[in-house]
């Protein structure tokens, strides 16, 4: 899965570079213009979730399949779906490079740090969640998370109390 993503993240910062940097060339204040766009899309997607908080977590298994094909095609269709991934891209690349002057071999740089962080990162992500699963599921540290948790939480009277 985490192959996909970063396959996937190749895919949206060139999109980005190739995007960004013909707009950028065409018209001067098309960066302002992107970036209001970006802020008032992610404004919709926090709002979004605060409205849905509450909401139970369906299950769905489509995403979930054992095997490695499965786990690829699904991290590339998670990233693919995601249109924050190109958002980022378009709204950070033009901070750090001059995108009507990248060449072919910096727009490969570009595309190797998109795949290559990711895939560290979600890695890195990976063995964490899996070691803190095997610590945290045994029915002696479950015992000792509830009490220590029974013991943390406020009381009533509390003013930080909701």
């Amino acid at each position: 899965m985490t192959l996909g993503v970063a396959v996937g993240d190749v895919f949206w910062s060139v999109l980005a570079v190739m995007g960004v940097g013909w707009i950028t060339t065409a018209w001067s204040d098309a960066m302002s213009v992107l970036r209001w766009i970006a802020a008032g899309f992610f404004l919709f997607l926090g709002v979004s979730i605060i409205r849905h908080a509450g909401d139970s977590i369906g299950k769905n298994n489509r995403l979930t399949r054992p095997g490695m094909w499965a786990g690829f095609i699904a991290g590339l269709i998670v990233i693919m779906r995601n249109p924050k991934a190109i958002l980022f891209y378009m709204g950070v690349l033009p901070e750090f490079f001059d995108l009507s002057a990248l060449t072919a071999p910096d727009i490969t740089a570009i595309a190797i740090a998109s795949f290559v962080v990711p895939l560290i990162g979600n890695l890195g992500l990976a063995l964490s969640v899996d070691r803190a699963r095997r610590l945290l599921s045994s029915p002696k540290a479950v015992k000792r998370m509830n009490t220590a948790s029974g013991w943390l939480s406020p009381s009533p009277d509390t003013k930080y109390c909701v």
